[in-house]
């Protein structure tokens, strides 16, 4: 059960199994850096994928959801990016999906606080090559920086041909953080 020089933990491999997989149709949103092609995911690793085992893409469901998570990457940074970016939305059709959105049964699975901000990433990144490894093209899950759900895409799964990308719209940091600020928020 080897899959990029990585074995699997059956009773995880069973478990993921045993859950029926899912369509997804509809758009999704996804930010990226105008001299990148918003198509080519990541092969450094991130929460549900390790690093060099496959490349991933990671949308949301939610426009804010999408900024919310590239917003705390680059503002963990010395210096936050004055690169531009852009807000991509993108359309899927039929995507073979596993569903991770319920939280009991992320814990199940053993993943603690699936929702929350932790960077330990060794069991997500566990449950997302076992699903990979499952011949899933993507898995629906809780995102850890906004209410909502975030689609991970596994590239050599889905076919590219397929999605529709619109131009994408710039981003305006400081006018979507005075936006999205909560009286309460440490944002």
């Amino acid at each position: 059960m080897a899959s990029g020089g990585r074995v699997h933990d059956r009773e995880l491999l069973d478990a993921l199994e045993a859950l029926a997989p899912d369509k997804f149709s509809g758009v999704v949103w996804r930010v990226g850096f105008v001299s990148r092609d918003p198509l080519v995911g990541s092969t450094h690793g991130g929460r549900w994928h390790p690093a060099g085992a496959f490349e991933g893409l990671y949308t949301s469901l939610d426009r804010d959801g999408a900024l919310a998570e590239v917003y705390f990457h680059l503002s963990r940074a010395p210096v936050f990016s004055s690169a531009e970016v852009r807000l991509f939305e993108l359309r899927l059709d039929d995507t073979n999906v596993l569903r991770l959105d319920d939280l009991a049964l992320l814990r199940s699975l053993g993943l603690e606080n699936a929702a929350a901000g932790t960077l330990n990433y060794e069991r997500s990144q566990a449950i997302g090559a076992a699903a990979h490894f499952l011949e899933h093209q993507g898995i629906l899950v809780p995102s850890a920086r906004w209410p909502c759900l975030n689609l991970v895409l596994f590239l050599d799964r889905l076919n590219l041909e397929g999605v529709i990308v619109d131009d994408g719209v710039e981003v305006n940091w400081p006018a979507w953080k005075e936006h999205t600020r909560k009286p309460d928020s440490n944002q």
